[in-house]
């Protein structure tokens, strides 16, 4: 028998106050959570839905020291940013609070001791990171190295962004810290872990047999996890900054981010619900078996959500669980990866600054691309069209002409529906079901799907004005006309309810022209919502399409960005650059069986077919040209520069067969820190066939 639940909790993922919330964010946790709690409020659903800046941690430590101030400016100034974004966004929290508050540092401090007191941790003395010079144990993210997979340089202690590769900061090679270029050495240093394996048992029974229904994304993810066999967790960590660990000899330590900015969701209800009474006790919606808690996050919170975080619930013995965690994939960018210390992301702040009244626009095309199943991408191209061709061209034109036409022919007021023509009924029974539809998918966090389905309801009327024609059906049957736009309006009042959850601020200014005063989701499919001689509002343009110079100037940026990231990147890597170490010894007398000559380039040209070769003709001072093809065709896209060069070869190298044509020896090139080559010349010029000695 399925559980019967009288209240709602939706929690949103904390983001780091580091930096602006960027589109990636808004994919992956907020707009599918705020589509959520916007239904359940329409249906008259109890709901809280809880939010907050996570500013403990690393990032933002590392934040304050690149921008030289304190971790406080840092955190005050990204929390107020991220906060106005959501709320000029139409994220509809009910509070969006902090974990640098009073009321969480306490809770979060109160939540450790009573584990604590418990005996529900366990104390483990290992080695970790630290730089000797800056005094600090090290996190995976700030320890670079060489990459032990691709041999890349500057991959992070947990991944390697070059390949892809998972990493520990154990297998990098030659790890340094990422702040300061430090070599790091192996300190000992003792915490306070939880002990996951001992709750792998029940975890399993929760997860794996209890919650199959959850998305095979996050079902697969746990599955892994507890597959592999769960491991302790270290819940404190050497830091100056977060909160103090409440036990005496743990001076220098703080709670480890991962542990109190979950707690923070709690701690957050608890400061919504003491301001606000008439909502309950926290304990009500945290405590109480008849609350369904939803939590909302993207797939790098997954096992935090699902596993640990219950963990710790189930430690403490007083919380109830989440009954389900719809986490998204990633959502990339132009087909690159969302990078916020790469600064490559579409910001919501500059968004809303560069799309003022756009807000529904990405709402839009952020479900409609949503990376529910698979890790999709944002591109502007199509941010563009779903606007222009969707927007615009079905549901404003649909909007816009059944307004214009009530005001044309019935001086702005709900015409009488007359007998229906089989036609009208025909249409009728295809918007019937779109209260059942959409309300399905969304109880089954089908976000995508449900929007697609409230769309139809758009393509719908917009069809059946277009076959209909009641301009032209004006010339001889008004009465026809009445009926035709009479259901017009209706289906615009079902579209004002459908969309509240996805597009807000247009579906409050479609009410505004409707004059729709009241509006609940129960209502939606009916065919009565506009009374005859209702008087509508003043007719305006629901969306506006999109000019090609609009968009231009936001890919123009992300070139802009790619262009700075490209010469960051360059500038780091010769840097850090070192020269391969010298091969092993060989005796003088192998070294004097190598003829190596000076040669001048007759001519250069690429090879066909083939993406590498190039197929020098030299002046070696015989007299007769040689032939030699040599790898290098994509250092040189323009091989006709180097005709008129002299260049060192090797010239007493047995001659091989590539690609149908002989080549005779071997043109010597240098590779540059960066992995281009270049070919070796000489500081004067020298006659052809000069030995090299």
């Amino acid at each position: 028998m399925e559980k019967e639940f009288k209240r709602t909790l939706v929690t949103a993922a904390l983001p780091y106050a580091n930096g602006p919330v960027h589109i990636g964010h808004l994919a992956g946790v907020y707009v599918p959570a705020d589509i959520y709690v916007r239904y359940l409020r329409l249906k008259g659903r109890p709901v809280l839905f809880i939010g907050g800046s996570d500013e403990h941690g690393v990032p933002v430590t590392i934040r304050a020291r690149k921008e030289g101030c304190t971790v406080q400016d840092v955190v005050d100034r990204y929390h107020g940013i991220i906060k106005k974004s959501f709320e000029d966004f139409g994220v509809s929290f009910d509070v969006y609070s902090r974990t640098t508050s009073d009321i969480h540092h306490k809770f979060a401090a109160d939540f450790f001791r009573k584990l604590y007191d418990d005996g529900k941790f366990i104390m483990q003395t290992s080695e970790q990171f630290y730089d000797e010079q800056t005094g600090h144990f090290l996190t995976d993210r700030n320890i670079k190295g060489e990459c032990p997979r691709c041999h890349a340089d500057g991959a992070y202690g947990d991944q390697c962004e070059k390949c892809g590769s998972t990493l520990s900061p154990d297998e990098l090679i030659n790890p340094y810290n990422a702040e300061t270029g430090n070599p790091l050495v192996k300190k000992e240093t003792t915490h306070w872990y939880l002990p996951l394996d001992k709750d792998q048992e029940w975890l399993e029974k929760w997860i794996l047999e209890e919650h199959k229904e959850w998305r095979p994304n996050v079902y697969g993810q746990c599955k892994s996890w507890l597959d592999g066999g769960l491991r302790p967790r270290a819940v404190t960590r050497d830091l100056d900054w977060g909160i103090p660990v409440p036990v005496e000899g743990a001076e220098g330590k703080v709670l480890y981010v991962w542990f109190d900015a979950p707690i923070g969701y709690i701690s957050n209800t608890k400061e919504l619900c003491d301001a606000h009474p008439e909502l309950g006790s926290w304990q009500t919606w945290w405590q109480d078996d008849t609350t369904r808690m939803i939590h909302f996050i993207g797939k790098d919170n997954i096992v935090f959500h699902c596993i640990v975080f219950p963990a710790m619930l189930h430690a403490h013995g007083d919380y109830i669980l989440p009954d389900n965690v719809p986490s998204n994939e990633f959502l990339n960018l132009e087909g690159d990866k969302i990078s916020t210390s790469r600064n490559y992301a579409v910001w919501l702040n500059e968004y809303l600054e560069e799309m003022p009244g756009k807000q529904d626009v990405l709402r839009y095309v952020l479900t409609a691309n949503a990376p529910e199943t698979k890790d999709n991408d944002f591109s502007w191209k199509d941010f563009q069209a779903r606007n222009n061709n969707e927007l615009v061209a079905i549901f404003g034109n649909f909007i816009n002409r059944a307004m214009k036409l009530t005001e044309k022919y019935f001086e702005g007021k709900v015409p009488a529906c007359g007998e229906l023509s089989e036609y009208d009924r025909t249409t009728l029974s295809e918007f019937a079901t779109v209260k059942e539809n959409v309300e399905k998918l969304l109880e089954e966090f089908k976000f995508r799907d449900a929007q697609k389905e409230a769309m139809e309801l758009a393509r719908i009327g917009n069809k059946y004005l277009a076959e209909t024609e009641p301009w032209k059906v004006a010339k001889t049957d008004m009465g026809r006309v009445a009926t035709i736009l009479n259901l017009s309006l209706q289906i615009s009042a079902n579209l004002a309810i459908a969309f509240e959850p996805f597009l807000p601020f247009s579906a409050a200014k479609l009410r505004g022209m409707l004059g729709m005063e009241s509006f609940e989701w129960d209502s939606l499919g009916r065919t009565d919502l506009l009374e005859e001689g209702h008087a509508l509002g003043e007719s305006v343009l629901l969306f506006e399409k999109i000019e090609d110079e609009t968009i231009q100037f936001q890919l123009d940026k992300l070139e802009e960005v790619r262009r700075l990231n490209a010469e960051a990147a360059k500038a780091e890597a010769a840097k850090n650059w070192k020269p391969e170490p010298v091969a092993g010894n060989i005796p003088f007398d192998d070294f004097l069986k190598l003829d190596i000559r000076v040669a001048t380039v007759l001519s250069c040209e690429n090879v066909k077919k083939s993406d590498k070769l190039l197929k020098f003709s030299l002046d070696d001072g015989t007299g007769t040209p040689r032939t030699i093809l040599s790898g290098i065709a994509q250092h040189y896209p323009d091989p006709s520069v180097l005709v008129g060069r002299q260049v060192l070869f090797v010239a007493n190298l047995a001659p091989r067969m590539i690609k149908g044509i002989e080549s005779q020896g071997m043109i010597l090139s240098a590779e540059n820190w960066d992995g281009s080559l270049a070919v070796t010349g000489l500081e004067h010029e020298v006659k052809p066939g000069s030995k090299v000695c």
